[in-house]
């Protein structure tokens, strides 16, 4: 690990929070947005040091989501000091094990079932108790509308069909391609909401001391409950088999609120999973695809073809939505190696 050098006023403000001045300072790995890491190393003492851009704290959705979060429960990293004008947050150190290591440290997916138990618990306290709450957040005002909805489409139509494959698609079928996202936005957005994480994936489940930490949540806004389930048992970081799968979707079910949303259905509830699947797993393709169209990071392509696979797989349940998967199979999307790519 090398030291790296910080500016100036943001290692004063450092030493301030600490009271010290002998420390150092490493860069850990970021996630795909770009907000920068770092441990704050003081003897035995650590922080994390969260960088972006300048901000009021009142109005800050890391902030005011944390607060509305640790109110309700859920296990989230202790915000230490606040430095606005700085654009800085120095957090609790969590470690560097996240549930996708867990998950990939046996051959056996099973084994890491306790953890995924713990994982659910928490998400059950977001969907009913934050949502339910009598403090609110930014959480609780920001929603999936079909306008979001169909925003994330249009990123992964312009990243993935039209930048990552250089498709050229005719006027008929961009129309007919918009026409099929436009109604499955709808339904969507029609269906009742819980607050959802937004981005409830291995990589943003902390395990410090057999503890669950739910990291990255700033974002979060009202949905279907079923995207963040989505978003956990179709993860593109790891490989979950459907029977795991299932078995972790029971428990959600028997544990949570979901049963006692007004006019609840099984059959319905799992119509919505898979319409869902089809949404969440193409805008994450999206995601893949523009981390290369825009900053040429290679290390998500790897992730495409599977994330592809479960978008093709829910298509099979809608064939009025029969379009993408033409567009996707006369593309060749599934047999292109997208390490390869110039």
């Amino acid at each position: 690990m090398t030291e790296v050098i910080i500016s100036a006023d943001i290692r004063a403000w450092l030493s301030k929070q600490i009271q010290s001045s002998d420390f150092s300072v490493i860069q850990l790995a970021g996630d795909a947005s770009a907000r920068r890491y770092y441990r704050v190393i003081e003897g035995e003492k650590t922080w994390v040091l969260m960088c972006w851009e300048p901000f009021q704290a009142e109005t800050y959705p890391f902030i005011s989501v944390q607060r509305h979060f640790a109110s309700c429960e859920v296990q989230v990293p202790e915000v230490v000091a606040i430095g606005e004008s700085l654009g800085v947050l120095l957090l609790e150190d969590l470690g560097d094990l996240t549930l996708e290591r867990k998950f990939w440290e046996s051959s056996q997916q099973e084994a890491s079932e306790g953890f995924y138990i713990k994982t659910l618990n928490e998400l059950i306290k977001i969907h009913d108790r934050a949502s339910n709450s009598s403090l609110k957040s930014s959480a609780s005002v920001s929603r999936f509308d079909v306008e979001k909805f169909l925003w994330e489409m249009n990123y992964a139509k312009e990243h993935l069909l039209l930048g990552l494959l250089k498709l050229n698609l005719s006027e008929s079928v961009a129309t007919e391609l918009q026409n099929s996202f436009q109604d499955f936005c709808t339904t969507l957005a029609n269906e009742p909401t819980v607050i959802c994480h937004r981005d409830f994936h291995s990589r943003n489940v902390m395990i410090k001391r057999d503890k669950v930490i739910i990291i990255d949540f700033q974002d979060a806004r009202l949905g279907p409950a079923q995207y963040d389930l989505v978003s956990l048992f179709k993860d593109s970081y790891v490989d979950m088999s459907d029977s795991f799968a299932e078995k972790l979707m029971d428990y959600y079910l028997q544990n949570s609120n979901i049963r006692q949303q007004k006019n609840f259905s099984e059959e319905r509830f799992f119509q919505i999973y898979e319409l869902q699947s089809l949404q969440r797993c193409f805008k994450a393709c999206g995601s893949f695809a523009s981390f290369m169209n825009t900053r040429q990071d290679r290390r998500y392509l790897k992730y495409l073809t599977p994330t592809l696979k479960r978008v093709m797989k829910s298509l099979t349940h809608f064939p009025q939505h029969s379009v993408l998967n033409n567009i996707l199979l006369d593309a060749g999307a599934l047999e292109k190696n997208y390490e390869t790519l110039p």
